[in-house]
């Protein structure tokens, strides 16, 4: 049931080390009581998430994650922590039941996730990827995807400026 023949090249080891660092930024993220920290966490996460595009050999993929989800995403969230009162209202104590129950629940559905994944039947088929994946990328937003990629654009100006009409509004007098 559970064949564990792995060979150990540098590969593997690197998508070891990052899928933990993954995971350990993750679960910090979740864990963490100050924003400002959870906003390094996910940072960290997403860097994690960068290097194992690299090891897919997605470097577009990549080179986006740490643009995007790194640079700009984390800058915005800690921005957006800045211009926003944080009192530490709203912080509920712990609950020791419902946090074994979580724990439960986790450990459970990582043993069904084990268990499936050990027991499928992946095919293999062999696709031929272009030599410059980034150039055909390119060509298929900027021509097929023309008006969904100015779409998105739009809606995240939109929402950009909807973010920070929120930030600077006042509060109402009560």
């Amino acid at each position: 049931m559970f064949n564990f023949n792995v060979e150990f090249t540098g590969e593997f080891v690197a998508f070891f080390i990052l899928s933990v660092c993954a995971i350990i930024g993750a679960v910090m993220a979740i864990n963490f009581t100050k924003v400002v920290h959870t906003a390094l966490s996910i940072a960290f996460t997403f860097i994690a998430l960068a290097g194992l595009y690299v090891l897919l050999e997605a470097e577009f993929l990549a080179f986006v994650q740490v643009l995007l989800y790194v640079g700009a995403i984390t800058i915005l969230m800690i921005f957006g922590i800045m211009m926003t009162k944080h009192d530490g209202e709203g912080q509920e104590p712990g609950r020791p039941l419902l946090e074994t129950l979580a724990a439960i629940g986790c450990v459970c559905l990582f043993g069904i996730l084990f268990y499936g994944i050990r027991n499928a039947d992946f095919p293999t088929e062999t696709i031929a990827f272009s030599e410059d994946n980034t150039r055909e990328i390119g060509l298929q937003l900027f021509t097929r995807y023309a008006i969904p990629f100015e779409l998105v654009s739009v809606l995240l100006t939109v929402a950009f400026i909807g973010a920070i009409a929120l930030a600077k509004r006042e509060e109402d007098p009560q």
